[in-house]
Order: C-alpha cells, then sequence, then structure tokens
C-alpha cells in the first residue's frame, strides 16, 4: 500500500511515491488501464469465486449442482473466445474449484497457459496452479509451457521462480526434465535459501521420474548438509536419502567420496544439536526441536548404516541419546521414537541397543492411543526374528492385545503371538490361544486354529497333549477348520500308540453325542476315528485318561449314527465320513458276521437307503456298500481293514511360524519324479483333465493351450481359449482342430518342494530329454517401453511337428516392472503348450524365461498374437502384437 501523507499537495511526493506525476506511469500503461476500464464497463463482472461456492453448497440435490456447475462452465466458455480477458484469472479459479468437484475442465488448459505467459504474478500463480491440477505427461498441451518454465526460472523474483519449480516438480516428463534440469541444478546453488529450498525439492522429483539424471546433482547436494536453513537443509537430507535409496553406486559414493568421517558425523552433529538445543520457537512442535527433520535424519542414518559396522558403529551413541532423552507424552516423541527404533533394529547395533529398542516397542504396547500400539506390534512382527529373547519379556503385554477391541491390533497380536510360541512357553501360549480362538470373530478362527495345529505338531511336549490341543481346536474353531486341520488330526490318531488312540475314540465318542451342527469337522473327525477304532470304543480297556467312562452297546452306537445321517444340518461331507464309518463298523463289531444281531441288520437297513439318496456321491456310496453286503460278502473284511498308519501332512497355515520361535527349523529333502522313460506310455489330454477335476473341453476352442501359471508340483488343466478371442483377430480359424497334442506324465511325490525349483525341474526335465537342434535363428518379438521380448526357436530331431520357442523378457530400462504376464494365441491349426514363467518380476537389466511349445502338424505357416501386461513406475501398461516373421525353419 502506498503511505498516507497529510497533504492536499501532491507535487511534495518524491517521483518513485507520486503516482499521478510518476514517470514509468507512460501512454501505453495509461492505455492499458483505459481499456480495462472500458471492459469491465462493456462486460460485467462475472461470479467470484466464494459466490459460486456458495451456490453450490445451496444446492440440494446432484441434479440442482449439475445445473449450478454447467451453467457456469458455459458462461467460463463465452468469456474464453475473447483474447483480452480482463477476467480469466477468476474465471480459471473457479474452474479449478469445478475440477476439484469431479466435473470436466480440461477446456482450460490453453487459458492456464495464457495465464502463465502473463506478467502479472498474480495471474501467474493461478496459471500455474491450473498447470499442475489439468496438466499431466500424458497430454501434449503439457510441452507447450517448457518455454514459460525456462524463462520463470531465470526471473528476478523469488517467487516466480518457486512457482515455476513446484510446477516442474508436479507435471515433468522425462523430456522435460532432461531440457531443463540443467536451470534446476543451477539454482540448487542460489545464495537465496527459498530457492535453494525449491530447487532441491523439484530435484528429488525429477530423480524419482528419470534416475540417469542423478548424477548431475550430485556437487550441489552434498553442500546442502552445512546449510543452517532448517527448510534447505530437510529437503536436502531428504533428496540423499531418495538418491541412496535407489542407487548403489550413489549410496556408495556418498560413503566413498564423502566418507563416514565427514557425512554420518556431520549427520549426527546436526541431530544431537537439535536433542540438545534449547527452545527454538520457529521450529518447535510440542516441545520438540524440529521433530520433522530429526526423522529424515534418522532414516538416512538407517540407510547408510545397513550393513555397514563402522557406520553403524559411529551412529551407536545418538541413537542411545534419542531413544533415552525424547519425550514420549507427545506424539511426535513417539514418531521420533519410532525412526530410531527402526533405525537400531535395521542398522549392526549393539545387543544392548536392541534391547533398548524392543522396551521402547513395549512402552508403545501400553499406550491409549490404538495407533501406537498397531505401530508396535507391527514393528515387533518384524523384529522377532532379529533379537526373540528380548521380544519373549514383553509376551504377557502382547497377549493381552488379544482382547484389544480393534480388529486390526487383535490380527497383529495373533500372527506375534504364534511367532513366539516354542518349546518352553507351548503350554502357557496354548492356553491363551485357545481362549482367543473361543471368542474370535469368524474371520479369525480358520487361520487360529490352522497355526494352533502347526505349532502343537512343532512344539507338542506329548502326543497325549497333542491330541488334547487339536480336539479344543475342532470343539472352539467349529465349522470354520479348515481341511488342513481334519487331515492332520486324522493322521496323528492313526500314528498314535493303542492306548491314545482308545483315549482319542473315548474323547471323540463323548463329542459326538452332543449336537456337533455347528462342528462338522469335529464330526467328521470323530466318525473317521470311531470306524476305524470302533472295537477299542466297545470292547477295550477304559482309558483312565477319559474321566466318564464309556460304557455303550453296538445299538446305541448305531443309533447315534443314524441320528447323524438324516440330520438336514450336516454337510455332505460329514455325511460321506459317517456312512463309510458305519460300513466299517460292520467289521469292527464283535458280532458283525452274525446274520441275526439286530445292529448288522440295522446297518445294512440304512445302507441301502442310501442307494437311491438325491445326491450322486452318496448314491454311488450307498450302492458299492450295498453290493459288499450281497454279492461281494466275503471281500468286505478285507477291504474294510484297519488302515496303516498316515503319512505326515503338515497343516497350510498363513501365520508367520518360524525360526523365530528359537527351534531350529528342519527342511525335509523335497523331490518329484519326472516320468520321461521310453515306457511311460504319454496320457492323453482328455485323461489329464479328468484327473485335475475338469473336463471342460469346447470342441470349437480356437487352440489348445496348456498354461502352467502356477509355480507348484500340480500341473494345471487343459483350458479353453475362450479369454485370448480377442487376439486371433486377423488369424485364420476357420480350420478344423486337430487333435489334442500328447502330454508326458508327471507323477509328484507325496512331499512339497519349493516353487523356485519346481519350474526350472519341470522345464530341464520336459526339454532334456532330447537333444535339440540350434539352428534357427533367434527372433526379437517385441520391443516397446524399456520390454525387450526374444524368441529362441529350437526344433527337436525326434519330433519333427514340434516348434520350442524360449521366451525370453529382458527389462533394458532402470524401474523395475512386476506382475508381469505374457499371453500367447495361435490358429487353431496349431497347438499351444506354455509353462510356467520362471517369475512375474523383472528386476532393472534383468529377465525372465518361459518355455512355449507349438506343435504344427499341418506344416503351415506360424502366425502369433501377443498380450503383454504388467506393472511399470506409471502403473499398468497392457501392450499386443502379432509375429509374423518366424523363420522358415521354424515351421516347414
Amino acid at each position: 500500500m502506498w503511505p498516507y501523507y497529510e497533504t492536499e499537495d501532491w507535487s511534495v511526493l518524491p517521483p518513485e511515491l507520486n503516482r499521478r506525476f510518476n514517470p514509468a506511469f507512460n501512454m501505453a500503461s495509461i492505455k492499458q488501464a483505459i481499456n480495462e476500464a472500458v471492459e469491465r464497463v462493456r462486460m460485467p463482472a462475472p461470479t467470484r469465486l466464494r459466490d459460486l461456492i456458495r451456490q453450490i453448497r445451496a444446492a440440494r440435490t446432484a441434479a440442482e449442482e449439475r445445473t449450478v456447475v454447467n451453467k457456469e462452465c458455459a458462461y467460463i466458455r463465452s468469456t474464453f473466445r475473447e483474447e483480452d480477458s480482463v477476467w480469466r484469472c477468476r474465471n480459471i479459479a473457479k474452474l479449478l474449484y469445478i475440477h476439484m468437484l469431479g466435473y470436466p475442465a480440461h477446456f482450460g488448459q490453453l487459458e492456464c497457459l495464457k495465464l502463465i505467459a502473463s506478467p502479472r504474478f498474480t495471474d501467474k500463480r493461478i496459471g500455474y496452479l491450473g498447470a499442475m491440477l489439468l496438466l499431466d505427461e500424458r497430454q501434449d498441451v503439457h510441452l507447450l509451457i517448457t518455454n514459460c518454465l525456462k524463462n520463470d526460472l531465470n526471473s528476478s523474483t523469488q517467487f516466480v521462480i518457486g512457482l515455476a519449480l513446484c510446477t516442474l516438480g508436479a507435471i515433468a516428463s522425462p523430456e522435460m526434465a532432461r531440457d531443463l534440469a540443467a536451470e534446476v541444478e543451477r539454482l540448487m546453488k542460489s545464495p537465496n535459501a527459498y530457492i535453494r529450498k525449491k530447487a532441491a525439492l523439484c530435484a528429488f522429483r525429477i530423480i524419482r521420474r528419470v534416475p540417469e539424471l542423478m548424477e548431475m546433482f550430485l556437487p550441489a547436494t552434498r553442500s546442502l548438509l552445512t546449510e543452517k536453513n532448517h527448510g534447505v537443509l530437510i529437503t536436502g537430507v531428504t533428496l540423499i536419502t531418495e538418491m541412496c535409496e535407489n542407487s548403489i553406486d550413489t549410496l556408495n559414493h556418498f560413503k566413498k567420496e564423502c566418507g563416514h568421517r565427514e557425512i554420518v558425523p556431520n549427520l549426527v552433529r546436526i541431530l544431537k544439536n537439535l536433542i540438545l538445543a534449547g527452545y527454538s520457537p520457529e521450529h518447535d512442535v510440542s516441545g520438540v526441536s524440529d521433530p520433522f527433520l530429526q526423522v529424515k535424519i534418522l532414516r538416512l542414518l538407517r540407510i547408510l548404516g545397513r550393513n555397514d559396522v563402522d557406520a553403524s558403529e559411529a551412529m551407536n551413541d545418538i541413537l542411545a541419546q534419542v531413544a533415552t532423552n525424547t519425550e514420549t507424552s507427545k506424539n511426535v516423541g513417539n514418531t521420533i521414537l519410532y525412526e530410531t527404533v527402526l533405525s537400531i533394529m535395521d542398522i549392526k547395533s549393539e545387543s544392548g541397543l536392541r534391547v533398548l529398542a524392543v522396551n521402547i516397542l513395549g512402552r508403545f504396547l501400553l499406550n491409549n492411543d490404538k495407533n501406537i500400539r498397531y505401530v508396535a506390534l507391527n514393528t515387533l512382527l518384524k523384529t522377532v526374528y532379529v533379537d526373540t529373547s528380548a521380544v519373549q519379556r514383553h509376551r504377557s503385554t502382547i497377549l493381552e492385545c488379544l482382547k484389544d477391541p480393534d480388529v486390526s491390533i487383535r490380527r497383529r497380536a495373533m500372527e506375534l503371538s504364534f511367532a513366539l510360541v516354542n518349546t518352553n512357553n507351548i503350554r502357557t501360549m496354548m492356553k491363551e490361544l485357545l481362549l482367543f480362538l473361543e471368542r474370535a470373530d469368524p474371520e479369525f478362527k480358520a487361520q487360529c486354529s490352522s497355526n494352533i495345529v502347526l505349532s502343537a505338531e512343532k512344539f507338542a511336549p506329548n502326543q497325549r497333549w497333542h491330541l488334547e490341543t487339536l480336539f479344543k481346536v475342532l470343539v472352539a474353531a467349529g465349522n470354520y477348520v479348515r481341511d488342513d486341520v481334519v487331515a492332520c488330526t486324522i493322521q496323528l490318531i492313526s500314528e498314535a500308540q493303542t492306548s491314545k488312540q482308545n483315549y482319542a475314540v473315548c474323547a471323540l465318542w463323548h463329542a459326538l453325542e452332543r449336537d456337533t451342527a455347528d462342528k462338522q469337522p469335529l464330526a467328521q473327525v470323530a466318525t473317521w476315528c470311531i470306524g476305524e477304532y470302533g472295537d477299542l470304543l466297545l470292547y477295550g480297556t477304559p482309558s483312565e485318561d477319559v474321566e466318564t467312562p464309556v460304557n455303550l452297546t453296538e445299538d446305541e452306537v448305531i443309533d447315534v449314527y443314524q441320528r447323524l445321517l438324516w440330520s438336514p444340518q450336516n454337510s455332505v461331507v460329514t455325511k460321506q465320513y459317517t456312512l463309510l464309518s458305519l460300513m466299517k463298523l460292520s467289521t469292527r463289531f464283535q458280532q458283525g458276521n452274525d446274520m441275526p444281531s439286530s445292529f448288522y441288520r440295522k446297518i445294512r437297513q440304512i445302507i441301502d437307503t442310501f442307494g437311491s439318496n438325491l445326491h450322486i456321491e452318496l448314491q454311488q456310496r450307498g450302492v458299492e456298500f450295498s453290493h459288499l453286503f450281497r454279492k461281494y460278502e466275503h471281500l468286505r473284511p478285507a477291504l474294510l481293514e484297519r488302515m496303516p498308519p498316515m503319512e505326515t501332512a503338515k497343516p497350510q497355515a498363513n501365520g508367520i511360524i518360524g525360526l523365530a520361535n528359537g527351534e531350529p527349523e528342519v527342511e525335509d529333502e523335497k523331490s518329484i519324479i519326472l516320468d520321461n522313460s521310453p515306457s511311460a506310455a504319454p496320457a492323453d489330454s482328455s485323461a489329464l483333465l479328468d484327473l485335475l477335476g475338469s473336463s471342460d473341453l469346447d470342441a470349437e476352442t480356437p487352440t489348445t493351450i496348456i498354461n502352467n501359471t502356477n509355480t507348484n508340483i500340480d500341473s494345471s488343466p487343459v483350458i479353453n481359449n475362450n479369454d485370448l478371442l480377442d487376439l486371433l483377430g486377423g488369424l485364420d480359424l476357420s480350420s478344423p482342430v486337430s487333435a489334442p497334442l500328447p502330454i508326458s506324465q508327471v507323477q509328484p511325490a507325496p512331499q512339497i518342494f519349493s516353487p523356485t525349483n519346481t519350474a526350472n525341474f519341470l522345464v530341464d526335465g520336459l526339454l532334456n530329454s532330447s537333444p535339440v537342434q540350434n539352428e534357427i535363428p533367434n527372433l526379437v518379438a517385441f520391443d516397446k517401453l524399456g520390454l525387450k521380448i526374444v524368441f529362441k526357436l529350437e526344433r527337436p530331431p525326434d519330433t519333427p511337428d514340434l516348434l520350442v520357442i524360449n521366451m525370453v523378457a529382458q527389462n533394458v530400462g532402470s524401474v523395475q516392472l512386476t506382475e508381469f504376464l505374457f499371453q500367447a494365441a495361435v490358429p487353431k491349426t496349431f497347438q499351444l503348450q506354455m509353462l510356467s514363467p520362471s517369475s512375474t518380476v523383472i528386476p532393472p537389466l534383468g529377465q525372465v524365461t518361459q518355455v512355449l511349445k507349438v506343435t504344427n502338424i499341418n506344416k503351415a505357416s506360424l502366425r502369433m498374437r501377443l498380450r503383454i501386461s504388467y506393472t511399470g513406475e506409471s502403473g499398468p501398461v497392457l501392450e499386443q502384437a502379432e509375429v509374423n516373421n518366424f523363420p522358415p525353419l521354424a515351421w516347414q
């Protein structure tokens, strides 16, 4: 504002303050002012932004809101047609608000460029804001502001430079970043602290977009650590952290060029000054001096000290100081302590310091804030594998978190509790976890029950306790028990001693007498056990372990079975277990072969009724079992003999149970058997489908594809190519379908092996069975956006109709590609078999391989459609391509 003077004589004012006689106020300025005045008179002032907001908020329905917005957008469009509109700035501001509400505002992009080119700061501010909201690198319009950005980066006003730097960091494309990176690097050395801070943040965003420009900013970045201004210092630390996280070479550069004696002690000195500094109103937040800078420095120290003993030793003392001197009554102090704990556990710190970090997390568990408790549990879950004994001291506090009303805290506490289970505390932990299982929500029961079974199998003190625990799990989890728990319980009973089997069958009988409608897995285990060991239930020596002795007759047992079979609440699987168990009891009872016995007739009558059951599985069992009573009576005792002990079947649990329990993990040797011998008859495709539970073969399918996308040992079934029909446009689909390609039998052993070795082993077995000719040149099928796909073609001499394509997907860029999926389709005169890929993640300069087998019986020219999808730095990418240039040696 101009100063106020108590005088009517304007001539006494100095020339620089006398607007009436200011020489700078020339004729051009006068003409512009007159034109603006005429424009305002000719064209009424548009609605102000605040008035528009009031109108939109006053709308009672969505339709009224759309009416207001559409009316205003129409008016804004009409004003944009005027070349020199004095209200452009106000209209763009309203348009940006409309854009924030979700309405289309793309028609204002060019008007934003006009505001950016304006010499007035108020216009530039709205113009750059509009550019950041309405433009991105996918639109070519954003390239038009490159020159404006370069001009404003050389402006004499720091705020204009700040606007340009903010906009460049927000919408810079790789091309724009390369053009203006030198200007940003120059501004990082500016004497103005405001400009240095903005330039460092812009460099941070440029490095994220174009990592190869990192080397350009290294000299200017090192000087940022010597800044006194906290704003510049925090941006410098952030920039160095980003560089070190994304480039190993840059990390080594800071360690080697700067040396630990310079960079780490410098950071330690800054952090120490922040801790010991007195009250500073400029940087104080709830009594803590600049917590944002402290957190950034702790994060950078963690990166520098990772796997580095010397750097870790240099920062041990300051980490201990931060951990002991930080105030924990405010959330700001808890944030710093959390970063300190992460740094201590990630570097090569001393054991005492690790115990201090775990104790801090233990204090977090007692905090009233549920977010802090969740963070503590999440961090302890990662820490437990580093220092189990220190975490064990807080076991009681962790178990108390199982009773927390927050579902997320209960889930993390459950996972952490299973990680703490070992031989010494198995009884105490299982008691608490069983109580948790009883009152847990249904979403927890399946995972919790499987983890309890797995923990009991690893650390059970004796077999009796093991059986009791499994029975308690079946009762507590009810119908939420997974099938693997049922199998594990049956396996344990089958391999137990006779005395333990006697106890198990008596205990399960007492459970079966009660209502089991909500405990189907328990009924399945009980009926299987009674069917196998029914003679021990009725005629065996009473077990001393059972609280209530069992005193039964055969008819009472059959009555319970009849109730189970007639109950509509029991599942079909439970009735299958019960029906088979009842059949076994016909040979377990001592008078089972005495034809006049009443219970024997009851068993036959019950089984005969299932010969006409509506469910096909139960009907099949009823018919087959009835034949055993009549036509094959002489085979029935031998067929229903007691089963031998089963092989161990470990449950598959999603919980976290591993080496952190303090017990060594014994890994069994895993292997598979791949039958490639000449004597092995090749299995038909339909037979393989029947084996895998799928018979969905469509005669009109364009091509037969066997796509082993799973790395487990189970072979994927032959699937229809309907998902890829859109890939086949333009390919010849008129020829008849040829016979399915014979598939070699793959017979997996009962053991499980690592998925990584599976794919390689299967590929080796399938491809190395015969020598392969390597005379066909390689073929580049796809090369775009840093992804290059090469086909290495081979034709086995003993199979002239087969073409083996070794697909190699190479990532020639510097950004990791995830969720990589390669799909292919061929005309139906060919048959295509795709084996599983080596991985779905392609690291920078890395590759993924996959084997394709094409059978060309008619010797036709090979064509192939490709669909490639992956997730890169800019998000999901989907590309399609067609390969028509296969060399003649590949198909003739």
